[in-house]
């Protein structure tokens, strides 16, 4: 896939950030932690670091400290998950116009294993693309996924899929984050989250099933247990983070016009397996604004359509598949289908060694 190069993804961001309206003349207080909906990314997810990674990997890290210190006034362009924190900072500036003193909000922190010393140039970069994250995590090399809890976290973003699968096995919703293989126009005013199912907000239960025994056991098994409501996946939390801040928009009279939505987007279909995830979902108190079964059609076509700012799915055939289309896509590496890799996942994206800077 062609990926934007920096040039464009500096032009298009610089195009739209004015029309952010979360960037207020005065900054607002951060929210504390324990209050907050905290999201931790790491520097390579919310910013396009490839060129100081290559420094990284191919000359050490002295080289790279160096050419970050040269290169300290230039703003880094924006990486995969920058759209989707520019629309998390967009939903908190409704909620404050809503709730002045109310403290149920996105906090957002920057989580790096990056040395202190890059971090003048990560606070320039935040400062120029007028983004409010005041908290900062910067563990000079080691793993960050130990203050993952401390920070209270409800969902971390990272382009390190090991420190990903760490912070799975630690309970906390995670996931890889990958780059469009085109630039998309993306909503402003709206936060919209899109979710597989089977393995990333329900259990793998049913993806065992189906491995083991084929679509036909698949189906009869989910038929037999329709009633019986899955065990929840690693992102059912962060669906919950959701669905409590629309609740607050709800209560103002803003559910057709809410900030905020939500879409389960899987390969289930409808007649045959819908039954359960919904009901699952309902004994949850939980929805999604949307639901689409695609019956094993492809994901990408139809993201393509909805434009949300982040897609999670357990497995990297339908991660490909969103970002050659434009989606930014991310991967919960969580559950069976992690055993039975695709061909063209192992292509696109092999693991990142743990030493990797984030």
């Amino acid at each position: 896939m062609n990926k934007p190069t920096v040039k464009e993804m500096h032009s298009f961001w610089e195009r739209n950030e004015n029309c952010n309206p979360s960037s207020p003349s005065k900054k607002p207080k951060p929210p504390e932690p324990q209050n907050a909906m905290t999201i931790a990314v790491s520097s390579r997810a919310l910013f396009s670091m490839d060129v100081e990674q290559d420094i990284y990997e191919q000359q050490g890290m002295e080289a790279y400290l160096s050419y970050q210190f040269q290169h300290e006034t230039e703003p880094f362009a924006p990486g995969p998950a920058f759209p989707f924190i520019k629309a998390v900072e967009a939903v908190n500036a409704k909620l404050r116009e809503l709730y002045p003193d109310s403290e149920e909000l996105f906090d957002v922190v920057l989580m790096t294993s990056n040395h202190a010393h890059v971090g003048l140039r990560l606070i320039n970069s935040i400062n120029h693309h007028k983004l409010f994250i005041e908290r900062f995590c910067m563990t000079g090399g080691n793993s960050p996924i130990g203050y993952l809890k401390a920070y209270h976290t409800n969902l971390y973003l990272s382009a390190d899929s090991v420190k990903v699968r760490e912070a799975i096995e630690e309970g906390i919703a995670a996931a890889t984050v990958f780059s469009p293989g085109k630039i998309c126009e993306v909503p402003e005013t709206q936060l919209r989250v899109a979710f597989d199912g089977d393995a990333v907000l329900f259990s793998d239960e049913s993806e065992r099933i189906y491995k083991a025994h084929g679509l036909d056991k698949f189906f009869e098994h989910e038929k037999a247990h329709e009633n019986k409501p899955l065990d929840h996946g690693p992102l059912k939390g962060f669906l919950e983070t959701l669905g409590k801040l629309q609740q607050k928009f709800y209560a103002k009279g803003q559910r057709m016009d809410c900030p905020i939505r939500t879409y389960l987007v899987t390969a289930r279909s409808a007649a045959s397996s819908g039954t359960r995830a919904l009901k699952t979902l309902r004994s949850w108190g939980l929805e999604t604004d949307e639901a689409l079964f695609l019956a094993g059609a492809p994901k990408g076509p139809m993201l393509e359509k909805i434009r949300p700012h982040i897609f999670f799915d357990d497995q990297m055939f339908h991660v490909e598949g969103a970002t050659e289309l434009g989606t930014v896509a991310a991967h919960v590496p969580y559950g069976i289908a992690q055993r039975f890799p695709s061909k063209i996942g192992k292509d696109i994206k092999k693991d990142v060694p743990a030493k990797q800077l984030v």
